[in-house]
């Protein structure tokens, strides 16, 4: 089904989710956990740094909640992450994963599901975070979300199901676009969103870093890897695995910008960007610029890059009709003009935040579910790929609608893999036209 920009504004998504009636088969969960009593087993799927920091602070919140089940593509990784894990002073203890329960391969996301665990926490490469959430959600599992939720569009429509479903199940479903957790940014938006600085008329983000992850050098692949294997272990470097460091990095920015328009979306991007430096196998730019246009002409600038040697900078600055606003690096965000004002109340972790909310919506059984604005917060960023790799304007509803599908299906271990090449901007259209 094709959707236009009117049927997809969070309004109407909303509306229409929450009148939906319950799909047929679906469980609704019912269960409600007494507060810190009643065990919550989780389960890990993707153990690497990210994943086990997600374990750790899903362990932190509370003496009852148990790790019980862990999944990865690579065993060494798994094993890794269980030794440190059960290894911490604080919550070693709960760490209680048997080697039974230890899942490796393509499918262990689903043999991780399937064992009897309450909450899965969802820390793969973003690549399969669209099928690994319908299955948890489809079981009847809360979740944890790490950002960003997809790598193609086609992808970004399943979450969105995911997200309704997950709704309708009342299971909550918490996302890892960390900075919607923070308490001072969330002071600063709000503030923003009461008018503090009148109406924003721009906003100039930025993610400007070295690279995160990258690719070894020519020659260097291991006899015997498969192309699945090489392309695993190191899936930074490849879009239909990480979306490219736009999208899964300086999707943050991305986020906070969604975040300052409170829900409205961009009416079309267009954008800059390539491959300074060569990248052997891999075929993500290193760095983009996107350009966002908004109703009423407000535009939203995205600067991102990756390179070594050059100036960095992690900054969010807003222009309204009646002030400016800016969150320098991980500073303080301020305002001034209209209002002249600086954060200065408590200060917490937003990771843990993330998994303290998580958790105790649970307990009550007042879930939480961030379905919605983390897959447009994705798609803002994939619309942003799109326009840099093709050099073309790209639409929302174009972006939204996209056919072009990155992620392989059927994907077994041996396979033939090839890598798509390197796109050229004027050169490259995707598979399927957007």
């Amino acid at each position: 089904m094709k959707l236009d920009k009117d049927t997809m504004t969070r309004r109407h998504f909303l509306k229409t989710s929450s009148t939906a009636t319950a799909l047929a088969g679906f469980s609704i969960a019912t269960h409600v956990y007494g507060a810190n009593k009643d065990p919550i087993r989780v389960g890990l799927v993707g153990c690497g740094g990210r994943g086990s920091g997600a374990a750790a602070q899903a362990l932190t919140t509370s003496e009852s909640v148990v790790l019980t089940a862990m999944a990865d593509v690579f065993e060494d990784r798994l094993q890794s992450s269980r030794k440190n894990l059960a290894g911490n002073e604080q919550f070693g203890q709960r760490v209680k994963v048997p080697e039974s329960a230890c899942f490796v391969g393509l499918d262990a996301y689903q043999k991780l599901i399937d064992s009897g665990v309450d909450v899965v926490l969802l820390a793969t490469p973003p690549g399969f975070r669209p099928q690994h959430l319908r299955a948890a959600v489809e079981a009847g599992k809360h979740v944890f979300c790490e950002k960003p939720v997809a790598t193609d569009a086609p992808g970004v429509r399943s979450v969105l199901e995911s997200a309704a479903k997950a709704k309708q199940k009342n299971l909550s479903l918490v996302s890892g676009y960390c900075w919607r957790y923070h308490p001072a940014r969330r002071a600063f938006y709000q503030k923003v969103h009461q008018g503090a600085m009148g109406s924003i008329r721009a906003i100039y983000a930025t993610y400007l870093t070295g690279p995160v992850k990258p690719m070894p050098p020519a020659g260097s692949r291991p006899a015997g890897a498969s192309d699945v294997e090489w392309q695993l272990r190191n899936w930074y470097n490849f879009t239909w695995l990480s979306g490219d460091g736009l999208v899964e990095q300086a999707c943050h920015s991305i986020d906070k910008i969604a975040w300052a328009m409170n829900g409205v979306l961009p009416l079309k991007a267009v954008a800059t960007g390539g491959r300074q430096f060569p990248n052997n196998e891999g075929n993500i730019f290193d760095h983009i610029d996107v350009f966002y246009e908004f109703p009423d002409g407000v535009r939203a600038f995205m600067a991102q890059r990756q390179i070594r040697g050059c100036y960095s900078d992690n900054s969010d600055y807003l222009m309204g009709s009646d002030g400016v606003g800016a969150i320098k690096g991980f500073s303080d965000p301020v305002l001034t003009g209209k209002e002249n004002w600086r954060y200065s109340g408590p200060k917490a972790d937003m990771y843990q935040v993330e998994h303290d909310e998580l958790f105790a919506s649970i307990r009550s059984g007042k879930p939480i579910n961030d379905g919605v604005w983390m897959a447009h917060s994705t798609l803002m960023a994939l619309m942003g790929r799109m326009a840099a790799y093709t050099g073309k304007e790209v639409s929302w509803a174009e972006a939204m609608n996209s056919e072009e599908k990155l992620v392989p299906d059927n994907l077994t271990w041996d396979m033939s893999l090839p890598i798509r090449p390197m796109a050229m901007p004027g050169q490259t259209v995707p598979r399927a036209s957007f």
